[in-house]
């Protein structure tokens, strides 16, 4: 089983990041500039919150919020659920899975290592069923 160490050594552990006093279009700029759809909120380096387009149009467009007007820190989910990079990749998908988020913090002994998204583990897990196959197959062509 794959674990998240082998999916950041695979993408890298690059996050882009924003401060929490940052203003929501700056960071709906660098969300579009760096073609993602989260990022983390960092002070002082460390893990403040998390803003997502999920927030962008949950707490701003349908409560008629400014984007230049209002700050990360007042629609940030700052409840981040975070894992090591020895946690699972299926531990991964079912953490995601039931609590809703498409983005996980890589952390370990309170540093920040990168960040695993959906699209990061159902890749990993595709990766992996498609090796098990090939096995399979090469196995049952071997046996003949």
């Amino acid at each position: 089983m794959k674990t998240v160490q082998q999916i950041l050594a695979k993408k890298g552990n690059g996050v882009f990041s924003i401060s929490p006093e940052a203003t929501l279009y700056d960071a709906l700029k660098l969300m579009a500039d760096a073609d993602v759809g989260a990022l983390l909120v960092l002070a002082e380096g460390k893990v403040a919150g998390i803003l997502s387009e999920r927030d962008y149009a949950r707490k701003v467009i349908l409560k008629g919020k400014l984007s230049k007007e209002t700050l990360v820190s007042e629609i940030m989910t700052e409840d981040v659920v975070k894992v090591t990079p020895s946690t699972l990749v299926e531990e991964c998908m079912a953490v995601m899975t039931a609590k809703h988020i498409r983005h996980l913090p890589v952390e370990e002994n309170g540093k920040l290592l990168g960040l695993v998204s959906i699209g990061d583990v159902v890749s990993a897990v595709i990766d992996e069923e498609e090796f098990v196959i090939e096995q399979l197959t090469s196995y049952i062509k071997g046996s003949r």
